[in-house]
């Protein structure tokens, strides 16, 4: 309650008090004054003694009703300034999220500065109507910020995320693929020795949520889109890129056990190089880098050694994928390794010791998939698959991953060629045999600032060039068979806020066929996204 309000019930108080012990002064001075001016006898408006008392007894009761609303009010401003104070102090605190969350180091500044009112021309209705409008804006930025950012049809939490990232790049040479090239090719007649372009195709999209905890674990689902599906058959289709699905997943997390099923990348193979400029699909791929999304259903276990090391064990049953290109835009048919009416099998182990607060990782992958091409012809392929993850103090790191394998198109191995044979597909007595391959990459990364890292890496792919030679290669993949493809790259890579990343990447793609002469290529590409 208010000082004026204290005011006002105290002088109604003591009005109160005034009259009723006014009446019989009154009357008094009446009687008084007509003995003395007329000498008559004493007035017979006297006060009798039982009057006296019935006053005071409503005095008494009146006093004591404005003693209880007294102490009414009393507790109730006791609890409003305790209110008070706690929405103040949730105020602050919320305040400081604020600013913290939009990187300001002091107040909230306004878009444009306004012009300085002198202090003498400003009333207190004034400065109470600015009080008034300041605290309708926090409200309004404080009801922003709490505010369900996805609505669900459940009542489980869902996050939205992704990037939507512009790529300008500039080519000198010919490559199989403008935006993210990763062969070198000979090119046509009509091919152009430098290329120059834009895309927007490897943003992507990610719906993340959060489910009950069933039996002890916890639930949760995410899937992620991207814009890398291929081109509309329309003018100027190159800038329409068709929406396409990398990964989906539902997870089920105990303390040291997890299920996940759903369409993931390869876990025998679980690293990449760093880079913004080839989001499609992962950087050096099919330059040794095994990379695929398959469905698969895998569980993860983790044993704690000691306080700084751990050990993680991986298995599960994946989608046996050959590398083929559908036969039909719109009907699923079986592939090679579908049609083997089996699943491919795969595990992984690996070994974590944290080193100056950061973790080396070494770890050991083996895959294996039986593939049917018809005619009573099965191809056994298979990947044994290493990987390391080293850091050198806080600045330096270094990754790196290498396989060995057969019949490996599926997974990215061998330049994406996964068998060979002579002669007509269709001929039973046309033998059909896996391609050797081997391959891998390494990178280094040094970390200049929290904001700033550069990077450079090179990796390698290498199919059996005997087996290209006794087969003469399987034109089905491309016009000449592919003996080895090698890329080099180097990419700075900026993120000033949390949302904001800008990189710059040089890239040489070196690709050789059997027999001939390398092709390469130079690219240039300058990436920027905004995370959300």
């Amino acid at each position: 309650m208010h000082a004026r309000e204290w005011r006002k019930v105290i002088l109604w108080v003591c009005v109160v008090i005034w009259s009723l012990l006014a009446q019989p002064h009154r009357a008094l001075g009446q009687s008084a004054s007509t003995e003395t001016s007329q000498d008559a006898e004493a007035s017979t408006q006297h006060i009798e003694p039982g009057n006296v008392s019935a006053l005071l007894r409503q005095l008494q009761a009146k006093v004591q009703e404005l003693s209880a609303q007294v102490k009414t009010l009393k507790a109730q401003q006791e609890s409003m300034q305790a209110v008070s104070v706690a929405l103040r102090q949730e105020l602050d605190a919320t305040k400081s999220q604020l600013l913290a969350s939009s990187g300001q180091p002091g107040g909230v500044a306004s878009a444009q500065p306004g012009p300085t009112a002198a202090p003498s021309a400003s009333t207190t209705e004034e400065r109470l109507s600015k009080l008034e409008e300041n605290q309708q804006l926090q409200d309004a930025k404080i009801s922003e910020h709490n505010q369900t950012k996805v609505e669900s049809s459940s009542k489980y939490r869902v996050r939205l995320s992704g990037i939507v990232l512009l790529n300008m790049y500039a080519n000198r040479g010919t490559v199989e693929n403008q935006d993210f090239p990763q062969l070198a090719s000979a090119g046509t007649a009509l091919s152009s020795n430098g290329t120059f372009g834009g895309s927007l195709r490897q943003s992507q999209i990610g719906i993340q949520g959060f489910g009950p905890t069933v039996g002890g674990a916890h639930t949760s689902a995410e899937i992620q889109f991207d814009f890398a599906g291929g081109f509309p058959q329309a003018p100027n289709g190159v800038s329409f890129g068709i929406a396409r699905l990398r990964t989906g997943t539902i997870r089920f997390d105990w303390d040291k056990t997890s299920i996940i099923a759903g369409q993931d990348t390869l876990f025998i193979a679980p690293l990449a190089p760093t880079s913004l400029a080839t989001l499609a699909t992962p950087a050096l791929a099919y330059s040794g880098n095994l990379w695929n999304w398959a469905p698969q259903i895998r569980v993860e276990h983790r044993i704690t050694l000691s306080d700084n090391s751990s050990l993680s064990l991986q298995g599960g049953i994946l989608n046996s994928l050959s590398g083929d290109v559908p036969p039909s835009d719109y009907y699923r048919y079986p592939t090679w390794g579908e049609s083997s009416g089996q699943p491919a099998y795969a595990t992984r182990l690996a070994w974590a010791r944290e080193i100056h607060g950061q973790d080396m990782v070494v770890g050991a992958g083996g895959y294996y998939g039986r593939q049917f091409w018809g005619n009573g012809r099965s191809v056994d392929g298979w990947v044994a698959t290493g990987d390391l993850t080293l850091p050198f103090g806080k600045l330096f790191e270094f990754r790196a991953e290498f396989y060995r394998g057969r019949a490996t198109g599926g997974l990215g191995g061998g330049i994406g060629q996964t068998v060979l044979w002579k002669g007509s597909l269709l001929n039973p007595a046309t033998k059909v045999v896996g391609l050797n391959s081997i391959g891998g990459w390494a990178q280094l990364k040094y970390k200049a600032t929290p904001k700033l890292e550069f990077n450079g890496a090179f990796g390698q792919d290498n199919p059996f060039a005997s087996n290209l030679r006794e087969y003469g290669g399987n034109q089905a993949y491309y016009p000449f068979p592919l003996a080895k493809n090698q890329t080099a790259l180097v990419n700075s890579i900026y993120q000033p806020r949390s949302d904001l990343v800008l990189s710059f990447e040089y890239r040489r793609p070196k690709t050789f066929i059997l027999d001939g002469n390398p092709n390469t290529a130079n690219i240039v590409d300058f990436s920027l996204g905004y995370i959300f």
